[in-house]
């Protein structure tokens, strides 16, 4: 059975630090990239990240530009999301979502697996 499953996510203060994980089980990741998305109450789901299933390039969104890094390791099938200086417009589910090959437009549509997501939430 294809599955993600995302972890990781919590509740911290603005300025804190998460670590998603996302972990692959009934496939290999490898040649997959992994896109990371978020969608805050009321709102449309919005990519965030993308890592390259090709060559490993990484693709952000401009509100996570310096804070947020992509990175994955295919010898345990996961993909992470770190997430420093936190804010609390970060808070929203996180999922994280794959589509063979490289990272296409940031954009849900263009992911066909997906994780049922992690609750980050930033508040003080």
């Amino acid at each position: 059975q294809v599955q993600l499953v995302e972890s990781g996510g919590g509740s911290v203060q603005p300025g804190g630090s998460l670590r998603l994980s996302c972990v692959a089980s009934g496939f290999s990741l490898d040649y997959y990239a992994i896109g990371w998305f978020r969608q805050a109450p009321g709102k449309e789901r919005e990519g965030v990240f993308c890592i390259s299933g090709s060559d490993d390039s990484t693709y952000y969104a401009t509100p996570v530009k310096g804070r947020f890094t992509i990175s994955r390791d295919n010898t345990k099938n996961t993909g992470y999301l770190q997430m420093n200086n936190l804010k609390p417009e970060d808070t929203a589910v996180y999922y994280c979502a794959t589509i063979r090959g490289g990272c296409p437009i940031l954009a849900p549509k263009y992911f066909d697996t997906w994780g049922r997501g992690t609750q980050v939430t930033v508040s003080s």
